[in-house]
């Protein structure tokens, strides 16, 4: 079991309850854990020996690194951040959830598209820079008598979602797409029921460990952040393989999945979000499960655990060299 004495990153541009309950746990296994914002993090590459400056870890870098947030700013800034993650996974040190899967669950069109050819059911989604295309899509399932949600392609807590579709006999134009950056990202309204409702899933190494269901908040928007109430839930065996196999998809290590029934199969629920850095206070009041500790436990037993091997397998690969090499010191000796 590997702890005492670790030092750990906690990435975050804010501390507060999460943070708090992360360094706990981490404490609670003899490692020390420091929150450190991504944006103080920079590439040097006169900062011997790696090229990486990490505050509060002199010229050494983190034994491992948990991602709890990363700041918004402008696209040189966002990228910046997320070459540092990808530049300490480079490094050999363990990233919790590294910048590749990030960038997968931050970017819902990313996410729709990894969902679909993974299989995972999910309700069909456009995402387009043409508003006349999407203005189309509008009209096409307007005419089916559906309803599509116009949301942010990088966007959380239920801001910005719009649904739209004939109400009252007529059809609302397509809303101007500068709020949304010049792009439209579309999913097919699905309804949940009465009231309305979906459930998190948290997914944590691979396994489907709590689930919550959320009903009420702001009409159909069921965020924690909107007001909805948070509500102990059976995790079903299709509930948590759905939640699973979307987190694969996506290539996570732990994942919030929101999912919502199925009209057409009970079996299969419909996976409408796949979040890479999740909250989950609202999910903690419902369950047993200690999800802080249970997180600091996959990181170190599993990831850290699994990346020591293979950092030590690439340090014996060096020292032994090629097989031409190793032909050439037995012919010496």
């Amino acid at each position: 079991m590997i702890s005492p004495g670790l030092r750990i990153a906690v990435m975050t541009d804010e501390t507060g309850w999460h943070t708090g309950r992360l360094k706990k746990a981490f404490r609670a296994r003899g490692a020390e854990a420091r929150c450190v914002d991504l944006a103080d993090c920079r590439i040097d590459t006169t900062w011997l020996p790696h090229g990486l400056v990490v505050p509060g870890f002199g010229r050494a870098l983190p034994d491992a690194v948990f991602v709890r947030g990363i700041a918004g700013g402008t696209f040189e800034q966002v990228t910046l951040r997320l070459g540092i993650l990808h530049a300490l996974r480079e490094s050999g040190v363990p990233v919790y959830n590294d910048a590749r899967a990030i960038e997968r669950s931050v970017d819902k069109s990313m996410t729709s598209f990894l969902l679909h050819r993974a299989g995972v059911p999910t309700p069909a989604t456009w995402a387009v820079e043409s508003a006349a295309f999407a203005q189309r899509v509008l009209m096409r399932e307007a005419a089916a008598g559906r309803q599509v949600v116009l949301k942010p392609l990088f966007g959380s807590q239920g801001h910005g979602l719009k649904r739209l579709g004939a109400r009252g006999g007529l059809l609302a134009p397509l809303p101007s797409l500068a709020r949304y950056r010049q792009v439209a990202y579309l999913q097919r309204f699905v309804a949940s029921g009465r009231p309305g409702f979906d459930w998190r899933v948290l997914v944590i190494g691979g396994k489907a460990v709590a689930a919550m269901r959320r009903s009420g908040g702001k009409g159909w928007i069921h965020n924690v952040a909107q007001g909805a109430r948070c509500e102990p839930a059976e995790l079903t065996v299709p509930l948590a393989q759905t939640a699973v196999r979307a987190t694969a998809a996506l290539g996570l290590d732990y994942a919030g999945v929101d999912l919502i029934p199925n009209p057409d199969d009970a079996a299969l629920p419909l996976v409408l979000e796949v979040n890479g850095v999740a909250a989950w206070r609202g999910l903690q009041s419902v369950v047993p499960l200690d999800v802080a500790a249970a997180l600091v436990d996959d990181l170190l037993d599993r990831k850290l655990a699994a990346q020591r091997r293979a950092n030590e397998q690439a340090r014996q690969a060096a020292s032994a060299g090629s097989p031409e090499q190793s032909a050439q010191r037995r012919a010496r000796a």
